[in-house]
């Protein structure tokens, strides 16, 4: 894996304009505005760039999200009835393919596959986000999550799109110095606030 870089201050002033495809990177955040700014930044910027943002998060993540990209000046309904904007719930996602609370590795990749076509329909470039680690990594699943993290980057690498994770830092409570290095070893780029 790439070295990691570690990037501090608020997630709004990150520029996410352009952003390298195969790029993976995490947050780890402390509140959830932090997280929320970086995600709002990351969707708006590629949005706006005409690329295409696949989210998958918690209901209520996805529903501050949408009203934040509304309140932007973008028009999420028409965006979605394009495919340019897919949202999909993290738990509802993760139970599509896990068996036996391991990742498997050909549901998995079918299921992101499938995504990428629609979402890069026309050409356009995508963005992900992934909130199914932080989801399984609050449970315990820790080798889980490290395994789910790397069918993401083998997929983000062989099929050009970027991958935002976002993790807080309140979940790494057991051996957190340990943890966060995990973490950060999975992405190329980690961003910390």
């Amino acid at each position: 894996m790439p070295l990691n870089s570690n990037f501090h201050g608020n997630g709004r002033n990150v520029f996410w304009g352009e952003i390298s495809p195969c790029e993976h990177l995490a947050q780890i955040y402390d509140t959830d505005n932090a997280f929320l700014d970086t995600l709002e930044g990351f969707v708006a910027d590629g949005l706006r760039a005409g690329e295409s943002a696949i989210v998958i998060a918690t209901p209520t993540h996805l529903q501050i999200l949408e009203q934040r990209l509304t309140a932007a000046g973008l028009d999420v309904a028409e965006l979605r009835w394009r495919d340019q904007y897919v949202s999909l719930d993290a738990e509802e996602t993760l139970q599509l393919f896990m068996k036996d609370g391991w990742p498997d590795e050909q549901r998995f990749v079918r299921l992101v596959r499938g995504l990428l076509a629609c979402a890069s329909r026309d050409g356009r470039k995508v963005r992900a986000f992934g909130e199914m680690v932080a989801v399984m990594w609050a449970r315990g699943q820790r080798a889980a999550t490290l395994h789910l993290e790397h069918l993401w980057h083998q997929l983000c690498e062989t099929d050009n799109f970027s991958l935002l994770c976002a993790y807080p830092r309140a979940g790494f409570t057991q051996d957190a110095a340990s943890s966060i290095n995990e973490i950060c070893a999975a992405h190329s780029t980690v961003l910390q606030h």
